[in-house]
């Protein structure tokens, strides 16, 4: 993505437009999947990937100035990078936004999930999330066990889940892209 400063909530395409596969992400270690969120309550291929991962925690977030209480100080705390000590897990049923990654250069990755689109950040990756210019997203929080949704803002290299995200997925190799992924 582009280095601009304008709203948050905007694509931020760099010129020319630049797009990465979702194989260059999963080398990052995100994973994602494109799920029928008119039917994920019912949705076989949600449950098997729950199942397979031992997703057992659920529940579901509105991210809007109607619905979410301090909106506005949330959504900038959304924005700050930061990173988990265990995955992040995203399964967008309506709405859209994007989610911001660093690549092995660590230049941003823009992420535009929309509905049906269901994403994996690892444990140690940092990240962001903003709302695209539609300001709404309603997403299926997933977790392994009881929920821990403690952001480490930039820097927090020495947590254990930072040392092992570094040994697992970033290494010294080409390309490294700063490109939005509207995959």
């Amino acid at each position: 993505m582009d280095d601009s400063d304008e709203d948050q909530r905007l694509p931020h395409h760099r010129e020319p437009k630049e797009y990465i596969s979702l194989d260059k992400l999963a080398e990052l270690g995100v994973l994602s999947w494109r799920l029928d969120a008119d039917n994920y309550e019912n949705d076989e291929e949600l449950k098997k990937i729950r199942e397979e991962q031992g997703y057992s925690y659920m529940d579901f977030c509105e991210v809007c100035p109607e619905k979410l209480p301090n909106y506005e100080e949330k959504i900038k705390n959304f924005f700050e990078e930061h990173l988990h000590t265990d995955e992040e897990i995203r399964y967008c049923v309506a709405g859209s936004g994007y989610f911001d990654v660093r690549d092995h250069n660590d230049k941003w990755i823009r992420v535009w999930v929309k509905k049906g689109g269901m994403i994996v950040l690892p444990a140690g990756i940092y990240h962001r999330f903003t709302l695209d210019t539609d300001n709404y997203i309603k997403a299926m929080r997933l977790f392994v066990g009881d929920p821990i949704w403690t952001p480490y803002n930039r820097p927090h290299d020495h947590l254990p889940a930072r040392k092992e995200y570094i040994k697992n997925f970033l290494r010294e190799e080409g390309g490294g892209q700063a490109v939005d992924a509207a995959a």
